[in-house]
C-alpha cells in the first residue's frame, strides 16, 4: 500500500538512519521496482541496508549501534552538473 515509498520519503528526509528490509530472493514480487527503488535510495543518501539476518545481525551489533555516527552524503550536485 505504498509503505516503500513512505519509507523512502523519510530516507530523503533524514529521518532514517538504518534500513532493515527483508524479502524473499526465491519469490517473485509483483513490486519489484519499487524495492529496487528503496534500495537505490538507500544506497544514494547511504544509508546502512539489512536484507537478511545475518546483516541485520551484523549492523545491530555494531559498535556504531549506539553510538553518534556521522554518515556522509554524497554531494551529487557535481555529479548532475557534469550530465547536464
Amino acid at each position: 500500500m505504498g509503505g516503500d515509498q513512505q519509507i523512502g520519503a523519510l530516507i530523503t528526509e533524514k529521518k532514517i538512519d538504518m534500513l532493515i528490509f527483508f524479502w524473499d530472493p526465491l519469490e517473485a514480487q509483483p513490486h519489484d521496482p519499487d524495492i529496487k527503488a528503496l534500495l537505490r535510495l538507500a544506497a544514494v543518501w547511504n544509508i546502512p541496508i539489512a536484507s537478511n539476518l545475518a546483516s541485520a545481525e551484523f549492523l545491530i551489533n555494531s559498535s556504531l549501534f549506539n553510538s553518534a555516527y556521522q554518515r556522509k552524503v554524497p554531494d551529487y550536485e557535481h555529479y548532475l552538473l557534469q550530465r547536464a
